[in-house]
């Protein structure tokens, strides 16, 4: 893998999932890190800024909806892309994007995830 090769921080409570994802990425020249629940990936976003974050909602500790939150209330890390990837229902993606004045994510990927949507929609947003 590149040097220069764009870091995405995968957030999900399923080992099996986070394995799926951080594969494919790879596979395709992305650099991954992981993370088993919230509070776990916001010390990993403090430590080591990813380019892109591919979170699960539904978590144990701090949901990705907290998460999320989180990220685009904070200045410093606000512009990183976020793709929300769930089991969980179009009535939930409303209920994020009206919540505290935050912003939309920037992709919604549904479970069971097709690795070729993540990669094109990783891919658009990282340029």
């Amino acid at each position: 893998m590149a040097d220069n090769a764009k870091t995405i921080l995968v957030v999900d409570d399923d080992p099996d999932t986070r394995t799926y994802l951080t594969t494919v990425l790879e596979d395709n020249g992305f650099a991954t890190a992981s993370a088993k629940d919230g509070t776990e990936a916001l010390t990993k976003i403090g430590e080591n800024q990813p380019d892109l974050i591919a979170l699960d909602i539904a978590m144990p500790e701090k949901s990705g909806v907290a998460v999320y939150r989180s990220l685009k209330e904070d200045e410093q890390l606000k512009s990183i892309p976020v793709i929300i990837i769930t089991g969980i229902s179009d009535d939930f993606k409303k209920f994020i994007s009206t919540r505290r004045q935050v912003p939309p994510p920037e992709g919604y990927i549904s479970k069971p995830v097709d690795f070729e949507q993540l990669v094109s929609m990783v891919k658009d947003l990282l340029g």
